[in-house]
């Protein structure tokens, strides 16, 4: 048995149970070291500093000559 709803439920309950399922704003800050803009609680992805210690150190891309 299943997939049929054994009550009807009304639309405000329904709307209800749905409030919590809207998207929230990213609430995105400017790195303190350098002013891009970064998410919270993640380190710069441009400066590699978070809680202003250096955490990852910017890989510099090199070509590989053959």
């Amino acid at each position: 048995m299943g997939g049929v709803p054994m009550k009807h439920h009304t639309k405000s309950k329904v709307g209800r149970r749905r409030s919590h399922l809207a998207l929230k704003p990213s609430q995105i800050q400017a790195c303190k070291n350098c002013g891009n803009p970064v998410l919270p609680h993640r380190y710069c992805p441009n400066c590699g500093m978070y809680d202003g210690k250096l955490i990852k150190e910017k890989k510099i891309k090199t070509k590989k000559s053959k």
